[in-house]
């Protein structure tokens, strides 16, 4: 039970009447392998309390509560002072669940729970805090009076820490007063030690327990006048008077039970609340079991809390049991009550019950029982019953047996590999022990197993190996006693070449490099090792060649190996147990010599063939290929040709330079490494023909001649291209004859004097320094007939629309065709024919150009272009326009002057320069000065406001043509000036006729199929025009759309809009806006189509549903 709490508080509370029922709780299983226990600290302090739950059968994580009493659930409370935390080991499978208590305070302590459930599974545990409080003491000078002396002190300890200040040196005794008191009550528990240490306090002991015995300064309440008792005690069935008196009789009461508050009712009588005077008072009437709880009583924001114990009686004591080891052990005990609640306790600790314990709970009526099935040393000590009704306490003493040696252990001796047994008998039996080798506790495993049976004591090693010998020790658990032997392990010496991976237990080394074999030995004990060459013993302290041994191997060393250095050695090992031998062979190789100079048999335009013999002597080992190098004869720079061994003693070196002489040379290869290079072969130089002549074509036919073209070779090569030779033959034969007898350098060729209707071959060789190449062979044959193509006019993209100049530009435009034979073209302007004097005309066998010198507006015109081809013609329009600066407007007056502003009006110029007017630029001068400045530029009608002019000045006007060429040259001023007079003058209005605005409704930008993202309000908008104002219709599906929240309509200006606020897709379908006004009517529609959401008919379902 708690004695108050003051930090965590529970909120709404339990109605009275709930109180006195019993909890449903599942029943108890066996979830909890470590229950948490109970502990005590100081003020301050910090306890953890740990909880685990083996997962092994368990398929999820289970449910873990931790409770204050026997309600509060403290997984709310976590914060600053409580911290609750869950790990999961995946090895062990186990679930760690703790609670953490930092800077404990006095209303901490009480009694806690935790509670553990996994589907229909139960465990729960109790387990008390106690926390102490810190005292405080009067002027007392707590380093002298917890210093060590000969006299001591009635408050000295029983520790002495005199020996930490041994060395330490006495302190001047000009050193200011501390008191160390003050210090001691802000520090923690953790920092008493250091504390005491610092100021020469030995006694540490009397120093906690005078700590323990100050008293905490109490702060005045200002709530309560007088605060609740710490604990009531009553008889069950009495009644009790809880009372305490308010500091404020007019402060609001509330009393708690276990942290649930008491609100009372008319028709229950357990607890009655009087009141007299300032005092209030809780009368509990009929107090059982139940009642014994934790009980406290809030005013504004303070609270007080007690503690009421319903009192019962223990009928029956415990009695004291003496006994010894291995035997069952059972404490009883009654209670004057049936089911009441008891806690065993060892040595003032709460006695673990779980499923793994050694202690078992047993109660049948009234009677209750602990009960040890086998009892060891270490259950001596003090049990004790704690119920609501006292506590029954007693002293269980479990001794030894007398131990008795049957039979001791034997030293033995055993081969490596053999099995080991070790065997010893003691009495009493079923006495536990431990076997040590060497002091280390040795431990069962798949090589040692351990076996005991009543009073046998086995230990059995299955192979034995070096580290199983040494001192044994059998330790019976309990006894000061042991059993000892020694083992002792012999092995005969062995050589293990095996471990070398050599072939044939061969080693073979580079000539002038260092060899050192390491051979792994075994034998117990270790063997003397010999090497020996021949008759001739290898010593360790040879220069050169010398022989080592080591615990578990032995090597060979050579420095620097030579050819002599070959040979056989022998290695003899022996001991007590017997003799080994073995031999290694040594085998001194080095690099083969190089290989003859190499022969170039063939060159070609970037390879060549070379060949060579093989060097005379191979180094020992088997030539394993060659590498070839090559370089330029004037530079010093080999390049190496073959990154992979070549076998072959002839190679084709690739990838030279044409006209480049090199030179190539051999590097023979053995296991050991390169040789060094043969001597370089004669200066070869690449060379060689081109290839062959690429995209060879038909470009004419006719009835006696064929015209071919082709294109270069990719490859002309170092000997250039000195030109072409073209042949052809008759289809069907091979007779090739060359149509020109000296070479051509074109890459176009006309074969004449053929047959006509003959079939023919055409092929071309291009030739240089080395050679003919390739010949490059048409892949059809070319009939020799001249065939009719229609004749077709390839307008030009810029020419297919008005080709515009300007006056004075050159005008050259080349309009291609096609056609055979050659065909006739005829050019005629606006049907006329075209003046060669004014237009210059060439025509080509492939296009036609039409050339001006100097462009003039009488060149414009379109121009009709007509190619034939005997009965074929082609037919195109070439529409050339020739601009001009325009002339300037024509007749610019004022109409009209008012206030700072002037009417213009003119005409647009009679001469446009074969162009549209593109604006007009307006300039104004002031009479006085007559300087010019331009008012505005590229204005597009012909009549202007002038504005923000001066009062009293008197302005000309002047204005420029615009087209795309650009402004007029002269400008056109108006003839009168424009005087700006003062404020005040009359001016007459004119009397204008009123225009008839009114028309009929008319949709100037129609409604348009939209896509709505549901949940995303979306707009529709359209534009009418109309006189008067029309009214405006929203319709869906041709239904009106009025006063429907989801749908806001806007119109301005003749925009209208309508709104669809959130639309789903019920809201999809066709959308129409309807505009009437006297005159007439206008309709738009529109499809609205909303994408997302439910449909109608998926909302019904769902409505259904």
């Amino acid at each position: 039970m708690s004695n108050g709490e003051k930090v965590w508080s529970l909120g709404e509370g339990q109605a009275p009447e709930d109180l006195d029922k019993p909890v449903d709780t599942p029943p108890l299983s066996s979830l909890l392998i470590e229950r948490p226990q109970g502990g005590s600290i100081t003020v301050g302090g910090d306890i953890s309390f740990v909880a685990k739950v083996e997962a092994q059968d368990l398929l999820r994580k289970p449910t873990i509560k931790w409770f204050k009493g026997k309600w509060m659930d403290l997984a709310s409370k976590t914060g600053k002072h409580l911290q609750l935390k869950e790990t999961f080991d995946r090895r062990t499978k186990i679930h760690t669940f703790e609670m953490h208590i930092i800077k404990a305070k006095d209303n901490y302590a009480g009694n806690y729970r935790c509670e553990v459930t996994y589907k229909d599974k139960f465990d729960s545990c109790s387990f008390d805090l106690e926390v102490k409080e810190l005292e405080q003491s009067q002027s007392v000078d707590i380093r002298s009076a917890f210093k060590r002396s000969s006299e001591g002190h009635e408050d000295a300890g029983d520790l002495d820490f005199s020996g930490l200040l041994k060395h330490r040196e006495p302190k001047q005794d000009d050193t200011p007063e501390v008191d160390v008191w003050e210090i001691l009550k802000s520090a923690r528990p953790d920092q008493y030690e250091k504390i005491a240490f610092e100021y020469g306090i030995t006694d540490l002991r009397g120093l906690l327990k005078r700590l323990k015995k100050t008293k905490k300064e109490e702060k005045k309440s200002e709530a309560f006048a007088k605060k609740l008792d710490p604990a009531y005690q009553v008889d069950k069935g009495g009644k009790i008077r809880l009372v305490v008196d308010l500091a404020d009789p007019t402060v609001e009461l509330k009393w708690y039970k276990n942290g649930q508050e008491i609100r009372p009712t008319p028709k229950y009588v357990k607890f009655i609340f009087e009141q007299k005077g300032t005092q209030r008072i809780m009368v509990i009437n009929n107090c059982g079991l139940n009642d014994d709880a934790a009980y406290s009583v809030a005013a504004g924001e303070e609270k007080c809390t007690t503690e009421l114990f319903v009192k019962g009686t223990i009928t029956k004591e415990i009695e004291a049991v003496k006994t010894t080891v291995n035997e069952r052990i059972e404490l009883e005990c009654e209670v004057s009550e049936e089911g009441a609640q008891v806690k065993w306790c060892k040595n003032g600790v709460e006695v673990p019950t779980g499923p793994r314990s050694r202690y078992r709970v047993k109660s049948e009526g009234l009677k209750h029982w602990l009960i040890i099935d086998d009892a060891s040393k270490e259950d001596t000590g003090t049990f004790s019953l704690m119920a609501s009704g006292g506590t029954s306490e007693a002293k269980v003493q479990v001794e030894l047996k007398p131990l008795k040696i049957i039979q001791d252990l034997q030293d033995m001796t055993v081969l490596l590999g053999q099995p080991l047994k070790m065997h010893c008998e003691i009495f009493p039996g079923n006495v536990p022990g431990r076997w040590y080798r060497n002091g280390q506790l040795i431990q069962s495993n798949d090589r040692i197993n351990i076996l005991q049976r009543a009073k046998n004591h086995r230990l059995e090693i299955v192979n034995s190996t070096i580290h199983d010998a040494g001192d044994y020790t059998f330790v019976p658990e309990g006894y000061s006693q042991s059993l000892c032997a020694k083992v002792h392990i012999v092995d005969p010496p062995r050589v293990h070449l095996e471990s070398l991976n050599f072939p044939d237990n061969t080693v073979t080394i580079v000539a002038g490099n260092k060899l050192r074999v390491e051979i792994p030995i075994s034998g117990e004990p270790a063997p003397r090792v010999v090497w020996m060459k021949g008759e001739r013993v290898i010593l360790d302290s040879g220069h050169r060649v010398r022989a080592e041994t080591f615990s578990d191997h032995t090597s060979l060393t050579i420095d620097i190996a030579e050819k002599e250095d070959t040979g056989n050695y022998k290695i003899v090992l022996q001991n007590e147990a017997g003799e080994a031998t073995a031999s290694v062979k040594v085998k001194v190789v080095d690099i083969p010599d190089p290989p003859d100079v190499p022969l170039v048999t063939e060159v070609g335009g970037d390879w060549c063939s070379m060949t060579w013999e093989p060097p005379i002597y191979d180094g020992g080992s088997p030539i394993l290929g060659y590498f070839i190098e090559r370089k330029k004869k004037q530079s010093s720079r080999w390049m190496r040709l073959n990154f992979d061994l070549n076998k072959e003693t002839t190679f084709e070196p690739k990838k030279m330079i044409e006209g480049v002489p090199y030179e190539v040379r051999v590097f023979a290869v053995n296991a050991i490494g390169v040789s060094k290079p043969s001597e370089p072969s004669k200066a070869f130089v690449p060379l060689a023909v081109t290839s062959e002549p690429t995209m060879l074509v038909v470009d004419d036919v006719t009835d006696t001649t064929v015209t071919m073209k082709w294109r270069p070779p990719d490859t002309i090569g170092a000997a250039g291209l000195d030109g072409y030779l073209v042949e052809y033959c008759i289809e069907g034969t091979d007779d090739w004859r060359v149509t020109n007898k000296e070479l051509t350098e074109k890459t176009k060729y006309t074969i004449t004097g053929l047959p006509p209707e003959a079939k023919i071959l055409v092929r071309v060789r291009a030739i240089n320094a080395a050679g003919a190449s390739t010949p490059r062979t048409l892949q059809h044959s070319i009939l020799v007939k001249e065939v009719i193509e229609p004749p077709k006019i390839r307008i030009p993209r810029h020419l297919k629309q008005t080709y515009t100049r300007k006056v004075g530009e050159a005008v050259n435009l080349v309009i291609p065709f096609m056609g055979k034979p050659r065909p006739k073209v005829s050019w005629l302007k606006e049907g006329q024919t075209v003046d060669p004097t004014q237009v210059t005309i060439r025509n080509t066998d492939c296009d036609s150009i039409i050339f001006i010198r100097k462009a003039e507006r009488k060149h414009s015109g379109k121009y009709d272009m007509k190619v034939e081809v005997e009965n074929h013609v082609d037919t195109a329009i070439v529409d050339i326009q020739i601009v001009d600066l325009p002339g300037p407007p024509q007749c610019v007056k004022i109409d009209e002057v008012w206030g700072g502003n002037v009417a213009l009006d003119w005409t647009p110029p009679k001469d446009n320069g074969n162009a549209a007017i593109t604006g007009y630029t307006i300039q104004k001068a002031d009479k006085k000065t007559m300087d010019w400045y331009t008012c505005i530029e590229h204005y597009h009608r012909t009549c202007i406001t002038i504005t923000e002019l001066v009062v009293g000045n008197e302005y000309y006007f002047r204005i420029y043509s615009e087209n795309m060429v650009g402004l007029s040259e002269g400008a056109t001023q108006t003839k009168d000036s424009a005087l700006i007079v003062k404020e005040g003058m009359q001016l007459k209005n004119p009397e204008y006729i009123d225009h008839d605005f009114k028309e009929p409704p008319k949709f100037t930008q129609p409604l348009i199929n939209t896509f709505a993202i549901a949940g995303y309000n979306a707009t529709l908008n359209c534009s009418v025009r109309a006189n008067p104002r029309p009214k405006v219709i929203w319709m869906k599906n041709k239904i009106a759309i009025i006063d429907d929240p989801r749908y806001r309509m806007f119109s301005n200006q003749g925009v209208c809009t309508l709104e669809i606020r959130k639309p789903s897709p019920y809201d999809g379908g066709m959308y129409s806006c309807k505009a009437i006004n006297d005159l007439g009517d206008a309709l738009v529609e529109c499809k609205l189509e909303v994408k997302g959401g439910f449909t109608f008919s998926e909302l019904m379902q769902r409505g259904s549903d």
